[in-house]
């Protein structure tokens, strides 16, 4: 069975971000660049998939420009076969990401996808829904246990009053959560090899998908900066501010 594994190239999560001083966007030039760490997980779990003998093929997938490549190559170090590029440099829409996929769905056969729940750059959560949608496949969202038994697949999610356990029929999509396994670390060794593995590069118009954006942003801003705390001498003064300033009450 093959595992297609789509993965995201963000801003690392240990960087400051700023938005850019004409409000059109986040300000990316010189800013260290990594795997989105839900699609780390995802990767990890497609990986133990294979180790366990359940999964033959893991191959990992990325839409976006030429740089994502050495996104792909951390991918295939973490132990996936092979990797393919849509290569674009339009911003791709989560929309127009879903159909790119469905499209290499439909090449690759595979008999399970894995993404990330959501990318920590724009926090859509839309992918996994959306390419389940479009390809007419079951789907396991926010995913923090996956087993696959006798040719079903067996996802238990985290929902507000406990755990709810799914059983799936494969092909199916499931979305990953940060409770779902802890990535291992990727070795020099490893690393190394990653470079000999297979990278196929391809456009959106070699699938026929049209990445036009739907959406346009019209300003991004800071979040406003939290004034200081103050001390009132007594209750009702708090009730009073609570009421007329902060109107809560």
């Amino acid at each position: 069975m093959k595992v297609l594994v789509p993965v995201k190239r963000v801003v690392d999560y240990n960087v400051k971000v700023r938005v850019k001083s004409d409000g059109t966007g986040v300000d990316i030039a010189n800013v260290k660049m990594s795997m989105n760490p839900f699609d780390e997980i995802a990767v990890e779990e497609a990986v133990r998939l294979k180790e366990k003998g359940v999964v033959t093929e893991v191959i990992v997938v990325s839409c976006g420009v030429t740089q994502c490549q050495e996104t792909l190559r951390t991918a295939m170090a973490i132990g996936a076969d092979r990797a393919i590029l849509v290569e674009s440099t339009e911003e791709l829409q989560p929309l127009a990401v879903a159909k790119l996929l469905k499209a290499l769905v439909d090449k690759e056969q595979p008999g399970l996808i894995i993404l990330g729940k959501q990318a920590i750059d724009d926090d859509c959560n839309q992918t996994g829904q959306m390419l389940a949608a479009l390809a007419g496949l079951p789907q396991a969202t926010f995913a923090s246990k996956v087993e696959v038994v006798d040719g079903k697949l067996t996802c238990t999610r985290e929902i507000d009053g406990g755990l709810e356990v799914l059983s799936l029929s494969l092909p199916a999509v499931v979305t990953t959560d940060l409770r779902l396994n802890e990535p291992r670390y990727v070795t020099l060794p490893n690393i190394m090899k990653a470079k000999k593995k297979t990278l196929e590069v391809l456009k959106p118009s070699d699938l026929g998908v049209d990445v036009a954006s739907r959406i346009k942003t019209l300003n991004v801003s800071e979040p406003p900066k939290r004034g200081a705390g103050i001390k009132v001498p007594d209750v009702a003064t708090l009730v009073a501010k609570l009421k007329n300033e902060a109107k809560v009450i």
